[in-house]
Protein backbone atom coordinates (compact mmCIF):
# COMPACT_ATOMS: atom_id res chain seq x y z
CA UNK A 1 0.00 0.00 0.00
CA UNK A 2 3.25 1.97 0.76
CA UNK A 3 3.34 2.17 -2.98
CA UNK A 4 0.19 2.99 -3.88
CA UNK A 5 -0.24 5.76 -1.88
CA UNK A 6 1.02 9.06 -3.17
CA UNK A 7 3.19 11.31 -1.30
CA UNK A 8 1.42 14.28 0.63
CA UNK A 9 3.43 17.61 1.13
CA UNK A 10 3.77 19.32 4.29
CA UNK A 11 1.45 22.04 3.76
CA UNK A 12 -1.00 19.09 3.17
CA UNK A 13 0.46 17.31 6.27
CA UNK A 14 -1.00 20.73 8.35
CA UNK A 15 -4.25 20.99 6.82
CA UNK A 16 -4.89 17.45 7.38
CA UNK A 17 -3.79 17.86 11.18
CA UNK A 18 -5.38 21.16 11.46
CA UNK A 19 -8.59 19.65 9.78
CA UNK A 20 -8.65 16.76 12.05
CA UNK A 21 -8.06 19.00 15.18
CA UNK A 22 -11.44 21.40 14.08
CA UNK A 23 -13.28 18.17 13.84
CA UNK A 24 -12.17 16.76 17.07
CA UNK A 25 -13.34 20.33 18.88
CA UNK A 26 -16.80 20.07 16.76
CA UNK A 27 -17.72 17.25 18.12
CA UNK A 28 -17.10 17.85 21.67
CA UNK A 29 -19.33 20.25 21.53
CA UNK A 30 -21.86 17.97 21.19
CA UNK A 31 -21.16 16.96 24.86
CA UNK A 32 -22.66 19.83 27.61
CA UNK A 33 -19.91 19.75 29.86
CA UNK A 34 -17.58 20.63 26.83
CA UNK A 35 -19.66 23.59 25.63
CA UNK A 36 -19.65 25.12 29.14
CA UNK A 37 -15.62 24.79 29.43
CA UNK A 38 -15.58 26.25 25.77
CA UNK A 39 -17.96 28.91 27.43
CA UNK A 40 -15.35 29.38 30.32
CA UNK A 41 -12.47 29.62 28.31
CA UNK A 42 -13.91 32.31 26.20
CA UNK A 43 -14.72 34.40 29.09
CA UNK A 44 -11.41 34.31 30.94
CA UNK A 45 -10.26 35.11 27.34
CA UNK A 46 -11.89 38.17 27.33
CA UNK A 47 -10.37 38.81 30.16
CA UNK A 48 -7.05 38.03 29.57
CA UNK A 49 -7.78 40.40 25.89
CA UNK A 50 -8.30 43.23 28.12
CA UNK A 51 -4.96 42.42 29.90
CA UNK A 52 -3.39 42.46 26.64
CA UNK A 53 -4.79 44.90 24.90
CA UNK A 54 -4.28 47.73 28.15
CA UNK A 55 -0.16 46.90 27.51
CA UNK A 56 -0.66 47.23 23.86
CA UNK A 57 -2.15 50.59 24.43
CA UNK A 58 0.90 51.58 26.62
CA UNK A 59 3.86 50.07 24.44
CA UNK A 60 2.15 51.74 21.30
CA UNK A 61 2.42 55.17 22.63
CA UNK A 62 5.89 54.82 24.35
CA UNK A 63 6.91 53.08 21.27
CA UNK A 64 5.75 56.51 19.26
CA UNK A 65 7.35 58.83 22.15
CA UNK A 66 10.62 57.09 21.84
CA UNK A 67 10.98 57.41 18.15
CA UNK A 68 9.65 60.65 17.37
CA UNK A 69 12.10 62.12 20.30
CA UNK A 70 15.04 60.77 18.56
CA UNK A 71 15.36 57.59 21.35
CA UNK A 72 14.61 55.03 19.02
CA UNK A 73 17.37 52.46 20.45
CA UNK A 74 15.28 53.10 24.18
CA UNK A 75 12.97 50.29 22.18
CA UNK A 76 15.51 47.62 23.63
CA UNK A 77 13.95 47.72 26.73
CA UNK A 78 10.39 46.47 25.58
CA UNK A 79 12.15 43.72 23.63
CA UNK A 80 13.96 42.97 26.97
CA UNK A 81 10.69 42.75 28.77
CA UNK A 82 9.19 40.47 26.20
CA UNK A 83 11.96 38.37 26.08
CA UNK A 84 11.59 37.82 30.01
CA UNK A 85 8.22 37.53 29.69
CA UNK A 86 8.18 34.62 26.85
CA UNK A 87 10.57 32.51 28.59
CA UNK A 88 9.64 32.98 32.32
CA UNK A 89 6.14 33.30 32.67
CA UNK A 90 5.56 29.72 30.88
CA UNK A 91 7.75 28.44 33.48
CA UNK A 92 6.21 29.92 36.51
CA UNK A 93 2.23 29.10 35.29
CA UNK A 94 3.30 25.65 33.66
CA UNK A 95 0.05 24.29 34.30
CA UNK A 96 -2.13 26.78 32.28
CA UNK A 97 -0.17 26.01 28.68
CA UNK A 98 -1.60 24.23 25.75
CA UNK A 99 -3.69 21.42 26.57
CA UNK A 100 -3.05 19.34 23.21
CA UNK A 101 -0.11 16.97 24.49
CA UNK A 102 2.66 17.64 21.54
CA UNK A 103 3.78 14.32 21.26
CA UNK A 104 0.05 12.72 20.19
CA UNK A 105 1.43 14.33 17.13
CA UNK A 106 3.52 10.85 16.50
CA UNK A 107 0.22 8.99 16.15
CA UNK A 108 -0.17 10.76 12.49
CA UNK A 109 2.29 9.41 9.32
CA UNK A 110 3.42 12.90 9.31
CA UNK A 111 7.20 13.76 7.49
CA UNK A 112 9.70 15.38 10.05
CA UNK A 113 9.68 18.95 8.20
CA UNK A 114 5.49 18.79 9.15
CA UNK A 115 6.19 17.64 13.07
CA UNK A 116 8.46 20.19 13.03
CA UNK A 117 6.75 23.09 11.82
CA UNK A 118 3.93 22.26 13.98
CA UNK A 119 5.74 22.06 16.95
CA UNK A 120 6.90 26.03 16.16
CA UNK A 121 3.46 26.54 15.70
CA UNK A 122 1.89 25.77 19.11
CA UNK A 123 5.14 27.42 20.98
CA UNK A 124 2.43 30.14 19.39
CA UNK A 125 -0.49 29.05 20.37
CA UNK A 126 -0.66 29.56 23.79
CA UNK A 127 -1.35 32.88 26.28
CA UNK A 128 2.62 34.03 26.16
CA UNK A 129 3.34 33.70 22.66
CA UNK A 130 0.32 35.55 21.74
CA UNK A 131 0.25 38.53 24.01
CA UNK A 132 3.79 38.32 23.51
CA UNK A 133 3.21 38.61 19.84
CA UNK A 134 0.72 41.15 20.07
CA UNK A 135 2.96 43.31 22.10
CA UNK A 136 5.56 43.26 19.67
CA UNK A 137 3.60 44.35 16.64
CA UNK A 138 2.43 47.38 18.93
CA UNK A 139 5.89 48.60 19.41
CA UNK A 140 6.22 48.34 15.37
CA UNK A 141 2.78 49.87 14.55
CA UNK A 142 3.78 53.06 17.56
CA UNK A 143 7.33 53.41 15.92
CA UNK A 144 5.93 53.10 12.10
CA UNK A 145 3.33 55.97 13.90
CA UNK A 146 6.32 58.40 14.45
CA UNK A 147 8.28 57.28 11.33
CA UNK A 148 6.40 55.26 8.56
CA UNK A 149 9.84 54.54 6.76
CA UNK A 150 11.07 52.55 9.44
CA UNK A 151 8.05 49.95 8.96
CA UNK A 152 9.79 47.33 6.64
CA UNK A 153 12.86 47.33 8.46
CA UNK A 154 11.67 46.73 12.37
CA UNK A 155 9.19 44.42 10.43
CA UNK A 156 11.62 42.08 9.26
CA UNK A 157 13.28 42.44 13.21
CA UNK A 158 9.94 41.58 14.82
CA UNK A 159 9.82 38.41 12.65
CA UNK A 160 13.75 37.38 13.53
CA UNK A 161 12.65 38.22 17.18
CA UNK A 162 9.63 36.35 17.04
CA UNK A 163 11.14 33.55 15.67
CA UNK A 164 13.95 33.22 17.90
CA UNK A 165 12.15 33.46 21.18
CA UNK A 166 9.62 30.66 20.30
CA UNK A 167 12.34 28.51 18.79
CA UNK A 168 13.94 29.15 22.36
CA UNK A 169 10.54 28.73 24.61
CA UNK A 170 9.87 25.49 23.16
CA UNK A 171 13.55 24.36 23.42
CA UNK A 172 13.48 24.89 27.26
CA UNK A 173 10.42 23.54 27.49
CA UNK A 174 11.20 20.08 25.76
CA UNK A 175 14.77 20.25 28.03
CA UNK A 176 12.34 20.91 31.04
CA UNK A 177 9.99 17.91 30.34
CA UNK A 178 12.58 15.94 29.30
CA UNK A 179 14.76 16.44 32.80
CA UNK A 180 11.55 16.49 35.11
CA UNK A 181 10.44 13.36 33.46
CA UNK A 182 12.22 11.41 36.59
CA UNK A 183 11.26 12.11 40.32
CA UNK A 184 14.91 12.68 41.12
CA UNK A 185 15.48 15.58 38.67
CA UNK A 186 11.87 17.29 39.87
CA UNK A 187 13.20 17.09 43.58
CA UNK A 188 16.16 18.69 42.99
CA UNK A 189 14.55 21.24 40.69
CA UNK A 190 11.89 21.88 43.21
CA UNK A 191 15.05 21.99 46.03
CA UNK A 192 16.94 24.77 43.62
CA UNK A 193 13.53 27.09 43.05
CA UNK A 194 12.90 27.28 46.67
CA UNK A 195 16.38 28.34 47.67
CA UNK A 196 16.39 30.96 44.41
CA UNK A 197 13.41 32.66 46.39
CA UNK A 198 14.55 32.12 49.78
CA UNK A 199 17.80 33.99 48.16
CA UNK A 200 15.65 36.80 46.96
CA UNK A 201 14.93 38.19 50.31
CA UNK A 202 18.45 38.91 50.79
CA UNK A 203 18.92 41.17 47.75
CA UNK A 204 17.30 43.82 49.24
CA UNK A 205 19.49 44.29 51.84
CA UNK A 206 22.52 43.59 49.75
CA UNK A 207 21.49 46.55 47.60
CA UNK A 208 21.47 48.73 50.26
CA UNK A 209 24.20 47.78 52.12
CA UNK A 210 26.44 47.12 48.69
CA UNK A 211 24.77 49.18 45.73
CA UNK A 212 26.78 51.71 45.90
CA UNK A 213 29.99 49.59 45.18
CA UNK A 214 28.19 47.46 43.26
CA UNK A 215 27.28 50.15 40.57
CA UNK A 216 30.51 50.21 38.93
CA UNK A 217 30.27 46.58 37.74
CA UNK A 218 27.24 46.75 36.70
CA UNK A 219 28.09 49.40 34.79
CA UNK A 220 31.08 47.65 33.18
CA UNK A 221 28.92 44.88 32.28
CA UNK A 222 25.94 46.77 30.80
CA UNK A 223 28.06 46.59 27.16
CA UNK A 224 28.23 43.05 27.24
CA UNK A 225 24.48 42.87 26.85
CA UNK A 226 24.34 45.06 23.84
CA UNK A 227 25.79 41.66 21.86
CA UNK A 228 22.15 39.86 23.42
CA UNK A 229 18.74 39.88 20.71
CA UNK A 230 16.16 42.09 22.56
CA UNK A 231 19.62 44.92 22.67
CA UNK A 232 20.13 44.08 18.68
CA UNK A 233 16.72 44.64 18.02
CA UNK A 234 16.98 48.36 19.73
CA UNK A 235 20.27 48.94 17.81
CA UNK A 236 18.64 47.92 14.93
CA UNK A 237 15.53 50.02 15.00
CA UNK A 238 17.88 53.02 16.08
CA UNK A 239 20.28 52.19 12.91
CA UNK A 240 17.30 52.25 10.52
CA UNK A 241 15.99 55.34 11.79
CA UNK A 242 19.49 56.97 11.66
CA UNK A 243 19.71 55.85 7.88
CA UNK A 244 22.81 53.32 8.82
CA UNK A 245 21.72 50.70 6.91
CA UNK A 246 24.93 48.87 7.42
CA UNK A 247 24.90 48.94 10.98
CA UNK A 248 21.25 47.44 10.63
CA UNK A 249 22.83 44.96 8.29
CA UNK A 250 24.64 43.55 11.21
CA UNK A 251 22.27 43.72 14.10
CA UNK A 252 19.56 42.11 11.88
CA UNK A 253 22.24 39.17 11.25
CA UNK A 254 22.96 39.00 14.97
CA UNK A 255 18.93 38.00 15.61
CA UNK A 256 18.72 35.77 12.63
CA UNK A 257 22.19 33.76 13.54
CA UNK A 258 20.39 33.60 17.12
CA UNK A 259 17.10 32.14 15.83
CA UNK A 260 18.87 29.97 13.51
CA UNK A 261 21.21 28.50 16.10
CA UNK A 262 18.20 28.12 18.76
CA UNK A 263 16.03 26.94 15.88
CA UNK A 264 18.68 24.08 14.84
CA UNK A 265 19.11 23.17 18.64
CA UNK A 266 15.17 22.63 18.26
CA UNK A 267 15.35 20.57 15.23
CA UNK A 268 18.18 17.99 17.00
CA UNK A 269 15.33 18.03 19.81
CA UNK A 270 12.38 17.16 18.16
CA UNK A 271 14.50 14.70 15.83
CA UNK A 272 15.10 12.92 19.34
CA UNK A 273 11.01 13.23 19.88
CA UNK A 274 10.24 12.20 16.47
CA UNK A 275 12.32 9.07 16.57
CA UNK A 276 10.00 7.97 19.71
CA UNK A 277 12.26 9.45 22.55
CA UNK A 278 10.04 8.03 25.85
CA UNK A 279 10.18 10.15 28.71
CA UNK A 280 9.37 7.36 31.53
CA UNK A 281 9.76 7.86 35.53
CA UNK A 282 9.89 3.73 35.67
CA UNK A 283 13.74 2.91 36.17
CA UNK A 284 14.79 -0.04 34.54
CA UNK A 285 15.18 -3.31 37.18
CA UNK A 286 18.72 -3.82 38.08
CA UNK A 287 17.65 -6.54 41.12
CA UNK A 288 14.36 -7.63 42.80
CA UNK A 289 12.81 -5.61 45.45
CA UNK A 290 11.32 -7.27 48.62
CA UNK A 291 7.91 -5.52 49.69
CA UNK A 292 8.83 -4.79 53.11
CA UNK A 293 5.91 -4.22 55.18
CA UNK A 294 6.04 -1.25 57.46
CA UNK A 295 5.58 -1.92 61.15
CA UNK A 296 2.41 0.86 62.19
CA UNK A 297 3.53 3.32 64.85
CA UNK A 298 0.62 2.60 68.07
CA UNK A 299 -0.37 6.11 68.18
CA UNK A 300 -2.46 7.11 65.47
CA UNK A 301 -2.57 11.19 64.82
CA UNK A 302 -5.78 10.94 63.00
CA UNK A 303 -7.15 8.95 65.63
CA UNK A 304 -10.64 11.53 66.21
CA UNK A 305 -11.41 11.95 62.64
CA UNK A 306 -13.40 8.45 61.06
CA UNK A 307 -11.66 5.89 59.74
CA UNK A 308 -13.14 6.67 56.01
CA UNK A 309 -11.94 10.57 56.65
CA UNK A 310 -8.82 9.42 57.52
CA UNK A 311 -8.11 7.26 54.83
CA UNK A 312 -8.43 10.04 52.39
CA UNK A 313 -6.61 12.41 54.45
CA UNK A 314 -3.32 9.86 54.27
CA UNK A 315 -4.12 9.70 49.90
CA UNK A 316 -4.49 12.88 49.83
CA UNK A 317 -1.08 13.53 51.70
CA UNK A 318 0.79 11.47 50.00
CA UNK A 319 -0.54 12.99 46.50
CA UNK A 320 0.59 16.10 47.86
CA UNK A 321 4.31 14.80 48.38
CA UNK A 322 4.13 12.89 45.36
CA UNK A 323 3.72 15.67 43.15
CA UNK A 324 6.74 18.31 43.57
CA UNK A 325 4.67 21.30 41.58
CA UNK A 326 1.73 20.85 43.84
CA UNK A 327 4.11 21.54 46.98
CA UNK A 328 5.76 24.28 45.19
CA UNK A 329 2.86 26.47 45.32
CA UNK A 330 2.35 25.74 48.74
CA UNK A 331 5.69 27.47 49.74
CA UNK A 332 5.32 30.61 47.57
CA UNK A 333 3.14 32.60 49.16
CA UNK A 334 4.67 32.50 52.58
CA UNK A 335 8.11 33.18 50.79
CA UNK A 336 6.70 36.33 49.10
CA UNK A 337 5.02 37.19 52.18
CA UNK A 338 8.13 36.73 54.11
CA UNK A 339 10.45 38.70 51.42
CA UNK A 340 7.77 41.56 51.61
CA UNK A 341 7.59 41.84 56.16
CA UNK A 342 11.46 41.54 55.98
CA UNK A 343 11.37 44.81 54.00
CA UNK A 344 10.37 46.90 57.22
CA UNK A 345 11.99 50.03 55.64
CA UNK A 346 9.04 49.88 52.76
CA UNK A 347 6.56 50.18 55.99
CA UNK A 348 6.68 53.25 57.70
CA UNK A 349 3.58 52.18 60.23
CA UNK A 350 4.37 54.75 63.13
CA UNK A 351 2.54 58.02 61.72
CA UNK A 352 4.49 58.41 58.41
CA UNK A 353 2.04 59.99 55.51
CA UNK A 354 3.30 57.72 53.07
CA UNK A 355 3.78 54.64 55.10
CA UNK A 356 1.52 51.25 54.59
CA UNK A 357 -1.34 51.11 57.53
CA UNK A 358 -0.69 47.76 59.02
CA UNK A 359 -4.81 47.85 59.63
CA UNK A 360 -4.66 47.32 55.45
CA UNK A 361 -1.67 45.64 55.70
CA UNK A 362 -2.41 43.08 57.38
CA UNK A 363 -6.23 41.58 56.30
CA UNK A 364 -4.16 41.95 52.45
CA UNK A 365 -1.69 39.88 53.75
CA UNK A 366 -4.27 36.99 54.97
CA UNK A 367 -6.55 37.97 51.67
CA UNK A 368 -3.32 37.21 49.14
CA UNK A 369 -2.32 33.56 50.89
CA UNK A 370 -6.35 32.57 50.46
CA UNK A 371 -6.52 33.66 47.34
CA UNK A 372 -3.23 31.46 45.90
CA UNK A 373 -3.57 28.32 47.99
CA UNK A 374 -7.78 27.65 47.48
CA UNK A 375 -7.27 27.68 43.70
CA UNK A 376 -6.68 23.95 43.35
CA UNK A 377 -9.58 23.26 45.45
CA UNK A 378 -11.90 24.37 42.40
CA UNK A 379 -10.55 20.94 41.09
CA UNK A 380 -9.51 18.82 43.94
CA UNK A 381 -10.05 15.56 41.96
CA UNK A 382 -7.70 16.24 39.18
CA UNK A 383 -4.89 14.23 40.53
CA UNK A 384 -7.34 11.11 40.95
CA UNK A 385 -7.26 9.45 37.57
CA UNK A 386 -9.00 6.08 37.71
CA UNK A 387 -8.33 5.92 41.50
CA UNK A 388 -12.02 8.03 41.11
CA UNK A 389 -13.44 4.72 40.49
CA UNK A 390 -12.49 3.80 44.07
CA UNK A 391 -14.56 6.48 46.03
CA UNK A 392 -17.81 4.90 44.65
CA UNK A 393 -17.15 1.44 45.11
CA UNK A 394 -15.62 1.51 48.74
CA UNK A 395 -17.96 1.46 51.78
CA UNK A 396 -17.93 5.39 52.19
CA UNK A 397 -19.97 8.29 51.82
CA UNK A 398 -18.72 11.13 49.35
CA UNK A 399 -19.30 13.45 52.17
CA UNK A 400 -16.40 11.53 53.58
CA UNK A 401 -14.34 12.43 50.67
CA UNK A 402 -15.18 16.02 50.78
CA UNK A 403 -14.30 16.26 54.17
CA UNK A 404 -11.03 14.51 53.68
CA UNK A 405 -9.96 16.64 50.95
CA UNK A 406 -11.55 19.50 53.00
CA UNK A 407 -9.49 18.87 55.82
CA UNK A 408 -6.07 19.10 54.17
CA UNK A 409 -6.97 22.07 52.36
CA UNK A 410 -8.18 23.81 55.75
CA UNK A 411 -4.53 22.00 57.57
CA UNK A 412 -2.57 23.98 54.60
CA UNK A 413 -4.05 27.04 54.68
CA UNK A 414 -4.42 27.51 58.53
CA UNK A 415 -0.44 26.37 58.59
CA UNK A 416 0.69 28.85 56.18
CA UNK A 417 -1.69 31.46 57.35
CA UNK A 418 -0.41 30.83 61.13
CA UNK A 419 3.32 31.42 60.18
CA UNK A 420 2.85 34.62 58.28
CA UNK A 421 0.51 36.04 60.92
CA UNK A 422 3.20 34.63 63.42
CA UNK A 423 5.91 36.65 61.05
CA UNK A 424 3.90 40.01 60.28
CA UNK A 425 3.44 40.24 64.27
CA UNK A 426 7.38 39.90 65.00
CA UNK A 427 8.41 41.64 62.78
CA UNK A 428 5.92 44.36 62.30
CA UNK A 429 4.01 44.67 65.19
CA UNK A 430 0.42 43.15 66.32
CA UNK A 431 -2.82 45.22 64.13
CA UNK A 432 -5.55 46.96 66.08
CA UNK A 433 -8.13 44.19 68.18
CA UNK A 434 -10.76 44.83 66.43
CA UNK A 435 -8.94 44.52 62.64
CA UNK A 436 -7.19 41.43 64.04
CA UNK A 437 -10.37 39.94 65.35
CA UNK A 438 -12.43 40.85 62.10
CA UNK A 439 -9.68 39.32 60.26
CA UNK A 440 -10.24 35.68 61.82
CA UNK A 441 -13.83 35.73 61.64
CA UNK A 442 -13.21 36.76 57.77
CA UNK A 443 -11.20 33.85 57.23
CA UNK A 444 -13.16 31.53 58.27
CA UNK A 445 -15.84 32.77 56.27
CA UNK A 446 -13.87 32.91 52.82
CA UNK A 447 -11.99 29.82 53.42
CA UNK A 448 -15.56 27.54 54.51
CA UNK A 449 -17.38 29.47 52.13
CA UNK A 450 -15.50 29.12 48.95
CA UNK A 451 -15.14 24.94 50.09
CA UNK A 452 -18.64 24.32 49.76
CA UNK A 453 -18.62 25.88 45.92
CA UNK A 454 -15.17 24.21 45.34
CA UNK A 455 -17.06 21.17 46.17
CA UNK A 456 -19.42 21.58 43.59
CA UNK A 457 -16.97 22.99 40.80
CA UNK A 458 -15.15 19.51 41.26
CA UNK A 459 -17.72 18.00 40.50
CA UNK A 460 -19.16 19.52 37.58
CA UNK A 461 -15.91 20.74 35.47
CA UNK A 462 -13.65 18.10 36.63
CA UNK A 463 -10.32 17.83 34.74
CA UNK A 464 -7.30 15.28 34.30
CA UNK A 465 -3.83 16.51 35.42
CA UNK A 466 -0.59 14.55 35.68
CA UNK A 467 2.16 14.72 38.35
CA UNK A 468 5.21 16.91 37.18
CA UNK A 469 4.14 17.39 33.82
CA UNK A 470 5.11 20.80 32.86
CA UNK A 471 3.50 21.07 29.46
CA UNK A 472 0.05 20.19 28.03
CA UNK A 473 -2.13 20.87 31.12
CA UNK A 474 -4.87 23.10 31.87
CA UNK A 475 -7.38 23.87 34.38
CA UNK A 476 -11.28 23.32 33.03
CA UNK A 477 -12.17 26.79 31.81
CA UNK A 478 -15.15 27.05 33.90
CA UNK A 479 -13.65 26.00 36.83
CA UNK A 480 -11.59 28.83 36.28
CA UNK A 481 -14.40 31.13 36.05
CA UNK A 482 -16.24 30.17 38.98
CA UNK A 483 -13.08 30.33 41.53
CA UNK A 484 -12.50 33.94 40.31
CA UNK A 485 -16.19 34.14 40.35
CA UNK A 486 -16.65 32.89 44.20
CA UNK A 487 -13.34 34.72 45.03
CA UNK A 488 -13.99 38.04 43.38
CA UNK A 489 -17.75 37.53 45.37
CA UNK A 490 -16.16 37.00 48.91
CA UNK A 491 -13.26 39.16 48.89
CA UNK A 492 -15.48 41.79 47.50
CA UNK A 493 -17.95 41.11 50.24
CA UNK A 494 -14.98 41.59 52.58
CA UNK A 495 -14.18 44.21 51.87
CA UNK A 496 -17.56 46.00 52.07
CA UNK A 497 -17.56 45.08 55.98
CA UNK A 498 -14.09 46.46 56.45
CA UNK A 499 -15.18 49.65 54.73
CA UNK A 500 -18.54 49.76 56.61
CA UNK A 501 -16.45 50.00 60.31
CA UNK A 502 -14.86 53.17 58.94
CA UNK A 503 -17.88 54.44 57.40
CA UNK A 504 -19.85 54.16 60.67
CA UNK A 505 -16.94 54.91 62.86
CA UNK A 506 -17.99 51.51 64.84
CA UNK A 507 -14.35 49.85 64.72
CA UNK A 508 -16.33 46.45 66.42
CA UNK A 509 -18.68 46.26 63.36
CA UNK A 510 -17.04 44.35 60.96
CA UNK A 511 -15.98 41.35 63.55
CA UNK A 512 -19.91 41.18 64.54
CA UNK A 513 -20.78 41.26 60.89
CA UNK A 514 -17.98 38.11 60.04
CA UNK A 515 -18.45 36.32 62.98
CA UNK A 516 -22.31 36.11 61.89
CA UNK A 517 -21.16 35.76 57.89
CA UNK A 518 -18.48 32.56 59.34
CA UNK A 519 -21.53 31.10 61.25
CA UNK A 520 -23.61 31.31 58.08
CA UNK A 521 -21.16 29.89 56.11
CA UNK A 522 -20.21 26.71 58.45
CA UNK A 523 -23.79 26.21 58.69
CA UNK A 524 -24.13 26.02 54.45
CA UNK A 525 -21.35 23.78 54.20
CA UNK A 526 -22.65 20.97 56.59
CA UNK A 527 -26.18 21.39 54.42
CA UNK A 528 -24.01 21.16 51.48
CA UNK A 529 -22.58 18.15 52.27
CA UNK A 530 -25.49 15.42 51.78
CA UNK A 531 -26.69 17.31 48.76
CA UNK A 532 -23.10 16.75 47.60
CA UNK A 533 -23.29 13.29 48.05
CA UNK A 534 -26.18 12.58 46.46
CA UNK A 535 -25.11 15.24 43.19
CA UNK A 536 -21.98 13.26 43.11
CA UNK A 537 -24.03 9.73 42.55
CA UNK A 538 -25.64 11.82 39.49
CA UNK A 539 -22.32 13.20 38.18
CA UNK A 540 -20.45 9.53 38.66
CA UNK A 541 -20.03 8.77 34.83
CA UNK A 542 -19.12 11.72 33.69
CA UNK A 543 -16.85 12.28 37.04
CA UNK A 544 -15.33 9.02 36.12
CA UNK A 545 -15.16 9.77 32.08
CA UNK A 546 -13.42 12.94 32.87
CA UNK A 547 -10.56 11.30 34.48
CA UNK A 548 -10.12 7.79 33.19
CA UNK A 549 -10.03 8.51 29.10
Amino acid sequence: MADVAQPVGILKQIGLIAGLRWRMLHNNLRRKQSRLDLLGLIIVGLLAGAFVTVFCIALFASARNFVSSGRPTWLSLFFWAIFLWWQLFPIIVAGFGVSFEFRGLLRFPLSFGAFYILGLAYGLADFTGLAAVCWTISIILGAAAADLALLPALLLVAVLFILFNVALERLLGSWMERLLARRRTRELFFAGFILLMVSLQLLGPLLNRYGNSAEPWLVRALPYFAYFPASLAGRSAGAASAGNYGEFAIAAAGIGCYAVFFSGLLWLRFAAQYRGEELSETPATEKAIRNKAREESGVDALALLSPQVAAVVRKEIRYLLRNGFAALLLFLPPILVFALITQATLFRFSGAKNGVSPELFFPGLVAYIILILMAPAYNSFAYENTGVQTYFTAPLQFRNVFLGKNFVQVALVATELTLCIAAFCYRVGWPSAPIFTATLAAIIFTLVGQLSIANWSSLSFPRRLAFGQVHGQRQSGMAVLVAFGAQILLFGISSVVLGLGRWTGDRWLPAKAFALLAAAAVAGYVASLDALTSYAEKKKEKLIEALCR
